[in-house]
């Protein structure tokens, strides 16, 4: 069984979580995109996995939208998505909190029919390796 390794934003919060991603879904709906911020969330599931939380379990909040079985949490220091159990039992790991190379390729995009107008337009933006000059 693998270990995954992750922490927060701050540093406050680090885990590890063992088992074996079974899937990872880029997330468009609109709670998603509310939640991070962003265009989508990035979530891996591990059924049946194994979190331990190694420092800063007092400061992970959980919240879930009332009325929907959607659910983040966070560090209520810096506001970084850290991993939470599911109903199912299943581990949800936001994939940019891990600290160990993320090597399962997405599984599938979902809620396409929630996808922001303006993510269609990112690739064709240029790219700079670091911010770009003024």
């Amino acid at each position: 069984m693998t270990v995954h390794s992750g922490s927060c934003l701050c540093g406050a919060v680090k885990f590890d979580v063992k088992g074996d991603f079974d899937s990872f879904y880029i997330c468009h709906c609109r709670y998603c995109q509310k939640g991070t911020g962003s265009a989508f969330a990035a979530n891996l599931f591990v059924p049946a996995g194994v979190l331990t939380w190694l420092s800063g379990k007092e400061t992970v909040t959980s919240f879930t939208l009332p009325g929907t079985a959607h659910r983040k949490s966070f560090c209520n220091v810096c506001g970084s998505a850290v991993p939470g159990v599911e109903d199912s039992g299943d581990v949800l790991v936001p994939a940019g909190c891990l600290d160990t190379e993320v090597v399962t390729p997405p599984t599938a995009n979902i809620f396409n029919a929630s996808r922001a107008r303006w993510e269609t337009d990112i690739e064709g933006a240029p790219g700079f390796a670091t911010l770009p000059d003024s």
